[in-house]
C-alpha cells in the first residue's frame, strides 16, 4: 500500500480542521444563544418531558451534546438544577446531537458545500471584527461552519482509496466476520476514538467517511456509533471530577443512561439494523447493506431512532437512575448540606403576593448560605494543615460561584414578579428584595476576600502574634452576631423587624475596627510584627467592617418595608 507518513498527517490535519470548525461554530453559537440558555434551562425543566425537550433544543442550537451536559453538570454543581431535572436535559441532549449526523449526511455528502465555503468565509470573516459582539459571534458561526465542511471535504479526499489499497479492506475483513465479537470490538473502537478525539460529532463524521469510502460495512459502523454514545459521556465526567457529589451524580447518570440503552439495543442489534435498512430503502431506494453511498443516511436514521427510542423507554425510569447514582456516589460529610434553590422555580405562583413570599424564603436560605461561607473563614484563619486548608479554600471558592448564580436566579425571579400587576406595597417589597440580594451577595464577596486574606496568611508561614489572633477572633464574634441578627430579621414578618439590635452590633463593629486600626498603627511603628503580617491583619479587620456594613444594609432594607 502506497500510504506515506505525509498522507497520514494530511488525514490528521483534515480531522483537526473539522474539529476546529466544529469547536469554533459550537462556541460561537453558545455566545449567540448563551444568555438565553440559563433562562431556558430554568423555565423548561419543571418535569422530565420538558427537560428532554430542553436538552434537544439546546444541543440542536449549540451543536454539542458535550457542551450541554457540561453546562448541566455545572448548574447541578451550583444548585440551580436538581438531579432529576438534569437527567431529563441529558436525555434530550442525546437526541439533539443526532442533528450533526444529519447535517453531514445530507449536506456533507449530497451537496458540494465546500464550494461555498470560501465565499461564506468571505462573508463571515469581516463580521468577526465587528464591534457589535452579536455580529462578531455570528461571523464566528459562519466561519466555523465553513471550516467544518472544508475539513469534512479534506477528510473525504485524504482517506486511502480502497480500490487502490485493497489490503486495508482485507485487514478490516479479518475483524468483521466474528459475529457478536465484531459488534463489541467496533463498539469499543467507537468509544476509544470519541474519548481520544473528545468529540462524538467528529467521530461520527470519521465513521461516515469510512463507510462512504467502503472501509467498513453498515453493521460495524452502527456499532461504532453506539460506542460513540459511551465515549461522549466522558467529557461530562471529566468536568464533574472537581465538582460536588450532586454534579458527579448527574455525570454518572448520563453514563448509566447511555449504557442501559446500548445493552438493550445490542440484544436486538441485527433485528434493529434490518428495520433501519428497510426504512432506508423506503426513503432512498438503496440498501445500506449493499451500497456504500446509502450508509450515511442509514447511520443517521439509526443514530436518531436509537436515541429517541432510548429516551422514550428510559425517561420513565429516571427516578430509578437517580437512586442508582445516589448509591454509587453517596454524599460525603462535608457535602451533605450542598446548597440549591429550595423555594422558587421558573414559574410564578398564582398571585404575585404568593410569589414574593416564596422569594423571601429563598432569600433567607441565601443568607444562611453566606453564613456558612463565614464559618469557612473562621476555620481557615486557624487552620495549619495544608491539605485541610486547600480543601476548605477550594470549597469557599465554589460557594462564591454558587452565590453569584443564586443572586442572578433570585433577581430574575423578582424581575418576573415585577412585570405583573402588583399593589404598591408588593412593588415596594420586590424593589427592596432586589437591594437585599445585592447586599447578601456582597457579604459573600467579603467572605471570599477574607478567605483570600487567610490564604496569604497561611502562605507567608509567619503566624500572627497571640494578641492579633485574639483581636481577630473577637471581630469574628461580632460579625457572627451581626449575621445572626440579619437572618433573624429575614426569618420574621416585616412588622417584627427591629433595627435596635442590628444597629448596636454594627456600632460595636465600627468602634472595634477604630480601636484595632489605632493599635495596629502603633504596633507597626514599634515593630511588634512584620509589615507583611500587619498588612494582612489590617486587611482582615477592614474587610470585616465592610462585611458588617452590607449586613446592616439588609436589616435597614427590611425596616423600609415595614415603614
Amino acid at each position: 500500500m502506497n500510504y506515506t507518513l505525509i498522507d497520514f498527517l494530511t488525514l490528521l490535519g483534515a480531522l483537526g480542521l473539522f474539529l476546529f470548525g466544529m469547536k469554533l461554530m459550537s462556541e460561537a453559537l453558545q455566545k449567540v444563544a448563551g444568555n438565553k440558555m440559563r433562562s431556558i434551562l430554568s423555565a423548561m425543566t419543571s418535569n422530565r418531558i420538558k427537560g428532554v425537550l430542553t436538552g434537544v433544543l439546546i444541543t440542536a442550537i449549540i451543536q454539542s451534546s458535550s457542551a450541554t451536559t457540561v453546562m448541566v453538570v455545572s448548574f447541578v454543581n451550583a444548585g440551580l438544577l436538581s438531579l432529576i431535572q438534569s437527567i431529563g436535559v441529558i436525555m434530550g441532549a442525546n437526541i439533539g446531537t443526532t442533528v450533526t449526523a444529519w447535517l453531514i449526511s445530507i449536506i456533507g455528502f449530497k451537496i458540494k458545500i465546500s464550494a461555498l465555503a470560501l465565499p461564506l468565509i468571505g462573508l463571515g470573516f469581516p463580521l468577526i471584527f465587528s464591534k457589535n459582539k452579536k455580529l462578531s459571534s455570528w461571523g464566528e458561526v459562519i466561519f466555523g461552519f465553513s471550516i467544518l465542511f472544508i475539513g469534512l471535504e479534506s477528510l473525504k479526499s485524504s482517506v486511502p482509496n480502497i480500490s487502490n489499497s485493497p489490503e486495508i479492506l482485507s485487514f478490516l475483513t479479518n475483524y468483521t466476520n466474528l459475529g457478536f465479537g465484531s459488534d463489541l470490538m467496533f463498539l469499543a473502537i467507537g468509544t476509544l476514538l470519541t474519548i481520544v478525539i473528545q468529540s462524538s460529532s467528529a467521530t461520527i463524521a470519521l465513521t461516515l467517511v469510512m463507510c462512504n469510502n467502503g472501509w467498513i460495512p453498515f453493521e460495524m459502523a452502527a456499532a461504532m456509533v453506539l460506542g460513540e454514545n459511551i465515549g461522549t459521556t466522558i467529557t461530562a465526567n471529566i468536568a464533574a471530577l472537581v465538582a460536588n457529589a450532586s454534579a458527579k451524580r448527574a455525570a454518572r447518570a448520563h453514563f448509566i443512561f447511555n449504557i442501559l440503552g446500548i445493552i438493550w439495543v445490542m440484544l436486538i442489534f441485527h433485528l434493529f439494523l434490518n428495520m433501519i435498512a428497510w426504512l432506508t430503502i423506503k426513503f432512498t431506494g438503496q440498501s445500506p447493506f449493499e451500497i456504500n453511498s446509502a450508509i450515511p443516511i442509514a447511520l443517521s436514521l439509526f443514530h436518531s431512532i436509537f436515541n429517541i427510542t432510548n429516551v422514550l423507554l428510559l425517561v420513565w425510569f429516571a427516578p430509578v437512575i437517580v437512586k442508582i447514582v445516589e448509591k454509587i456516589i453517596p454524599f460525603k460529610e462535608d457535602e451533605k448540606e450542598e446548597f440549591r434553590l429550595q423555594y422558587i422555580s421558573s414559574g410564578l405562583l398564582s398571585t404575585s403576593e404568593l410569589s414574593t413570599l416564596q422569594a423571601k424564603k429563598e432569600i433567607v436560605s441565601y443568607a444562611n448560605h453566606t453564613k456558612k461561607m463565614f464559618e469557612f473563614v473562621k476555620i481557615l484563619f486557624d487552620e495549619i494543615i495544608e491539605k485541610n486548608f486547600s480543601k476548605l479554600y477550594d470549597r469557599s471558592l465554589k460557594y462564591e460561584d454558587i452565590s453569584d448564580n443564586i443572586e442572578v436566579e433570585i433577581a430574575s425571579y423578582l424581575t418576573k414578579i415585577s412585570e405583573g400587576e402588583l399593589s404598591a406595597s408588593a412593588s415596594k417589597r420586590v424593589s427592596t428584595m432586589l437591594k437585599m440580594i445585592s447586599d447578601i451577595e456582597s457579604v459573600a464577596d467579603s467572605c471570599y476576600n477574607l478567605s483570600k486574606a487567610c490564604k496569604r496568611k497561611f502562605e507567608q508561614k509567619q503566624p500572627f502574634q497571640p494578641n492579633s489572633v485574639k483581636n481577630i477572633h473577637t471581630m469574628f464574634t461580632l460579625i457572627d452576631e451581626a449575621i445572626d441578627t440579619m437572618i433573624y430579621n429575614l426569618e420574621h414578618d416585616y412588622h417584627l423587624v427591629s433595627l435596635k439590635k442590628a444597629n448596636e452590633v454594627e456600632k460595636g463593629i465600627n468602634q472595634y475596627r477604630t480601636e484595632l486600626k489605632q493599635e495596629h498603627l502603633n504596633n507597626i511603628k514599634n515593630k511588634k510584627y512584620t509589615y507583611q503580617s500587619g498588612v494582612i491583619y489590617s486587611d482582615i479587620v477592614l474587610e470585616c467592617e465592610k462585611l458588617g456594613d452590607y449586613v446592616i444594609n439588609v436589616s435597614e432594607a427590611l425596616n423600609e418595608i415595614k415603614e
